[in-house]
């Protein structure tokens, strides 16, 4: 008898029990399917594509169960539609960044340009790729940050992805002094690059004297690595190539200045001029 109490028009506490009861089994049937779903198709199908497909199962059947309710607390459907129509509008006003954030987050799910895992830059934020919500993206930077964009930001920013080529280019700057010999020194960076086992010969490396500067004879440094490896070999192969160069006595040049004294000018003018002690 308790169950027949009327909460609200003809729905009663034995609808709203039912309804609670459709809303959690179908929670849990979701989720079962998406976590199975994972689990099958984790070696067949590639990680962002899964976690898409396994979010629209997931939301498909939490929506799927809501529709099913609906009549239960006596919701027809075409009251729906016109609830659905007045609220589309209503959102659409006041929630205008949040309605672009969902359109952004769709378009960024189909159109794919960056995939979980990559290391990205956007709009000026750089890191790794965690998750491409519906609404935002996380990135965790590279110094452990988390970073929740909103999609609309990121549809409409220049998105670098640097691993998403499979190989990526290290350049460095070598200043030599101009009394050192620039083939010798560009003899020995290019072998320290040849005989490192993750430096890339397709595409093929470049070393040549790039500019005579002020105080140096600028070697550029171009060499491909596999994207993935780019920051380790960066490190590595510098420090290699600067205790190469020392150890065959090229030095690495730094700014000098030479300063002339206007005294000292004057004090050995003065001295050219004056006359021979013979003389007399």
């Amino acid at each position: 008898m308790t169950l027949e109490i009327v909460v609200y028009e003809s729905v009663t506490l034995f609808d709203l029990l039912m309804v609670t009861l459709i809303l959690i089994i179908a929670g849990i049937i979701a989720k079962g399917v998406a976590l199975n779903l994972r689990k099958v198709l984790r070696d067949k199908v590639s990680k962002e594509h899964l976690e898409i497909l396994a979010k629209t199962i997931y939301y498909s059947i939490i929506g799927i169960a809501v529709l099913s309710v609906l009549p239960i607390l006596g919701v027809p459907p075409s009251g729906l539609l016109v609830a659905g129509g007045i609220a589309g509008i209503v959102i659409g006003f006041a929630s205008k960044s949040v309605v672009g954030n969902l359109i952004s987050g769709l378009f960024l799910m189909i159109e794919r340009p960056m995939k979980l895992g990559d290391a990205v830059n956007i709009a000026g934020t750089a890191g790794v790729v965690e998750d491409i919500h519906i609404i935002s993206t996380t990135l965790r930077t590279f110094d452990g940050l988390y970073v929740r964009i909103p999609n609309e930001k990121v549809f409409t920013s220049d998105i670098m992805d640097y691993v998403a080529h499979v190989a990526r280019r290290l350049e460095y700057i070598i200043g030599i002094r101009y009394s050192d010999d620039a083939d010798k020194a560009i003899g020995i960076i290019r072998k320290l690059s040849e005989e490192h086992p993750l430096t890339l010969k397709h595409p093929a490396g470049d070393i040549f004297v790039d500019n005579l500067g002020d105080n140096a004879v600028n070697i550029m440094v171009r060499i491909w690595v596999p994207s993935p490896e780019w920051y380790g070999v960066k490190k590595e192969l510098l420090w290699k190539i600067k205790t190469a160069l020392e150890a065959e006595g090229i030095e690495i040049a730094f700014p000098q200045r030479t300063i002339w004294f206007a005294n000292e000018l004057t004090s050995r003018g003065s001295a050219h001029n004056l006359p021979d002690s013979d003389s007399s």
